[in-house]
C-alpha cells in the first residue's frame, strides 16, 4: 500500500479508539476508555504537522477535551455527526485537503460514505461485515486496542516522519 499521499488523519471513536463499550452516567454523560498508546501516536501526529480529524456520532464534549491533549484542535472534532461524509468535507476543505490524502478509520455502517471516498480506509479486526468488506486495510487489531497506533506508525515511518521531538513535545503538550 502506498503510504506517500497520505497528509492527514481522521477517525471515529467509537469501536475505534475504543471496544466500543460505553459506561452511561445518570447525568447523561458517557465515559469511554481509551489506550493511551494511541493518544500518544495522535500526539506524535499533531507534533509532526499532520492535521487529525475526529468525526462521531458520540456527543459527549469529554472526547473534544481527551482530543484537545493529543493536540487535535476542538474545531477539528464533529460531534453528534448524523452525515460523517459531510463533516469529512468539511475537514477537508479546511486543510485544503483532496479526500485521497486522507486516512481514515472508521468499524460501522455510518462510516462506510467516509471509507469509500477517503485515500485509505481502515477497519479495526473487530469491525462490522459490511465495513470489514470495503476497508482497504483490515487492522490485526480490535478496536480500542492500538489500531491508530498502529497505522498512524507505519504512515509516518514511511515518510520518515515518526520522529519524536522533545522541545516540541515539552511546548505542545
Amino acid at each position: 500500500m502506498d503510504f506517500s499521499q497520505i497528509k492527514a488523519f481522521a477517525f471515529d471513536i467509537d469501536g475505534v479508539m475504543t471496544d466500543g463499550g460505553i459506561l452511561a452516567l445518570a447525568d447523561g454523560d458517557l465515559l469511554r476508555t481509551f489506550d493511551a498508546k494511541d493518544s500518544f501516536a495522535i500526539r506524535m501526529a499533531t507534533m509532526n504537522g499532520y492535521p487529525v480529524g475526529i468525526i462521531t456520532g458520540g456527543s459527549s464534549e469529554s472526547i473534544r477535551k481527551r482530543f484537545a491533549y493529543c493536540g487535535v484542535l476542538p474545531e477539528d472534532v464533529f460531534l453528534h455527526s448524523r452525515n460523517k461524509l459531510t463533516d469529512f468535507h468539511k475537514f477537508c476543505e479546511k486543510y485544503g485537503l483532496r479526500a485521497e490524502e486522507v486516512m481514515f478509520f472508521g468499524d460501522d455502517i455510518p462510516d462506510i460514505g467516509v471509507m469509500k471516498e477517503c485515500g485509505i480506509s481502515v477497519a479495526p479486526s473487530d469491525a462490522c461485515e459490511e465495513v470489514l468488506e470495503i476497508a482497504d486495510i483490515v487492522s490485526p487489531n480490535p478496536g480500542g486496542k492500538q489500531v491508530i497506533r498502529h497505522m498512524f506508525k507505519k504512515v509516518m515511518s514511511a515518510q520518515g516522519r515518526w520522529v519524536f521531538h522533545d522541545d516540541v513535545y515539552a511546548a505542545k503538550f
